[in-house]
């Protein structure tokens, strides 16, 4: 299960999307980010700021643990050149790691995953783009549901 967990923060100014290593070798992206711009799938319903910024990157690869570095970086660089505070960021676990899909199945790492998130004192929610094609195949048991 995948629950959103710090979100009760202030608006948000920097999304920070997450994607699965491995998936990440051959898929650029592109859906994860017209959702965001579309504001569809794992970003309806999200408080955010006017002038809210967006940059992916990848998990590092299993199990993850490179997620922590690169958080840490972001946190530091985000406060220390624009002035985005750490309640201001949400990490978004991407469709790739979140739900069983085309590329695979869902990380075996998730929780890890969100566990470094919360040690890096940051939001995260899962979700990106929403496939209604896999949303389909899970309700009729072809991809477990999650």
């Amino acid at each position: 299960m995948c629950r959103s967990k710090g979100m009760e923060r202030a608006a948000i100014k920097l999304i920070a999307i997450v994607q699965c290593h491995l998936v990440h070798q051959r898929c650029p992206g592109y859906i994860c980010d017209r959702a965001f711009v579309n504001r569809t799938g794992g970003f309806a319903g999200l408080d955010l700021a006017g002038d809210v910024r967006k940059l992916s990157f990848t998990c590092g690869g299993c199990c993850g643990r490179a997620l922590h570095r690169k958080l840490a970086l972001l946190k530091r660089k985000a406060r220390d050149l624009d002035g985005i505070e750490p309640g201001s960021i949400l990490v978004k676990l991407a469709s790739c790691i979140t739900k069983d899909n085309y590329h695979g199945p869902a990380c075996p790492h998730l929780d890890y995953l969100k566990t470094l998130v919360e040690k890096a004192g940051l939001a995260w929610s899962c979700d990106t783009h929403i496939s209604k094609r896999s949303d389909k195949k899970r309700a009729a048991g072809v991809y477990e549901a999650g």
